[in-house]
């Protein structure tokens, strides 16, 4: 044990040693609710190919893995000239590279944004997909914000022509028959008082 603390606290693992505890301190904290892990800064990991996750979380990978390398390089190079520094060159390339891909396979893992949710659709024009839309029948497609559609059921209260092709806005969402409340996009931009003439 008092050669591994020996090997922690020499040159060059002492310089990621305290920054390891940091990041373990972080954590911990983390774990118990006092803290949450952010994407602040993450346009500048971004441009080294650490972007796409939490910079706390690239930060914690590039620090324990520079740890670790600098820690092994340090002791299976001991009795060499300069393997302070030789550890410390390898720690670095090797955290970067190694963050790097775990960075990558996180990136894939890891939900892109919020989940679109019904709720996403009101106040979106949608193209009518059946011949009619009625009380009880229809369907229809819209786009969401990134650009997916999708088809949905809707209905209409009034009377208006809803027939395949025509352009209708969502106006309101009945969660019990899982359906949108539609009218035609032109009755929705009407201007209010030119409906009360």
């Amino acid at each position: 044990m008092g050669g591994f603390v020996e090997a922690a606290l020499s040159f060059p693992t002492v310089l990621f040693t305290f920054l390891l505890a940091v990041v373990v301190v972080y954590w911990l904290v983390v774990m118990v609710g006092g803290a949450d892990t952010d994407s602040l800064g993450e346009d500048a990991f971004g441009s080294v190919g650490l972007g796409g996750v939490p910079v706390t979380v690239a930060l914690s990978l590039l620090i324990a893995v520079a740890w670790f390398v600098s820690l092994a390089g340090a002791v299976l190079l001991e009795n060499v000239p300069g393997a302070g520094a030789i550890a410390l060159a390898a720690a670095l390339v090797t955290a970067w590279v190694t963050t790097r891909l775990l960075v990558a396979v996180l990136r894939r893992a890891m939900p892109t944004g919020v989940e679109p949710s019904r709720q996403h659709f009101l106040g979106r024009t949608a193209v009518i997909r059946t011949q009619r839309v009625t009380d009880r029948f229809g369907q229809a497609e819209v786009a969401a914000a990134d650009g997916s559609t999708a088809l949905v059921q809707v209905r209409q209260a009034g009377q208006d022509e809803l027939r395949y092709g025509t352009v209708a806005v969502l106006y309101d969402f009945d969660a019990d028959g899982e359906f949108f409340w539609v009218v035609p996009a032109d009755v929705a931009l009407e201007p209010r008082d030119s409906k009360d003439s």
